[in-house]
């Protein structure tokens, strides 16, 4: 968690700037934490490699189970990225505002776009994960039938952390108006 302590001799942190802080903190921590599902994938893929080459017995499984978790991965990752500012941009105009028109732009399009486009996939998502469950759903296209509902609960989870870092982002945008300048 975010120390709510300034540094010694640093100005005290606004209340904004605290907000920023533990919602960015919540993105950073599920990120790390979720960047761990690369350790299984590789896992299951080493496994794959040695049994089909080594002992000629190919998985059922190893597909299905890499592409749920590097799907996961990938998903999961989202709000960790838009935390650090890895997202692609393109910024021809962009780079060349000020601060503040640069702040207010991304505001607006937050306000605009962002959060009605993430509230509708949120409102989908849950519907398409819930049905999931409700039927103990399974991948039909493969052999080994793998369940697929905690896979799609993946989806409105990375809606969910999207949103949520999202408004650390607005919020950056606003302390930026403010103040004319990215802290």
């Amino acid at each position: 968690m975010v120390d709510p302590s300034p540094p010694p001799g640093a100005a005290p942190r606004s209340r904004l700037r605290l907000w920023i802080e533990r919602i960015d903190s919540i993105s950073i921590w599920s990120g790390k934490l979720f960047a761990w599902l690369i350790a299984p994938m590789i896992g299951v893929l080493v496994f794959e490699v040695f049994a089909r080459y080594g002992f000629d017995a190919p998985t059922m499984w190893a597909y299905d189970s890499t592409f749920m978790l590097y799907g996961s991965h990938f998903m999961l990752g989202a709000a960790f990225t838009l935390a650090k500012g890895a997202h692609i941009r393109t910024d021809f105009f962009y780079r060349m505002w000020s601060d503040r028109v640069q702040a207010s732009v991304d505001l607006l399009i937050y306000l605009l776009f962002f959060f009605p486009g993430f509230a509708f996939f949120l409102w989908v998502s849950v519907e398409f994960a819930a049905k999931s469950w409700e039927q103990s759903e399974l991948i039909t296209t493969s052999p080994w039938l793998p369940i697929v509902y905690p896979f799609k609960t993946v989806i409105p989870l990375t809606a969910t952390l999207l949103m949520i870092q999202g408004l650390s982002e607005s919020l950056k945008c606003v302390e930026a108006i403010k103040q004319g300048r990215w802290t």
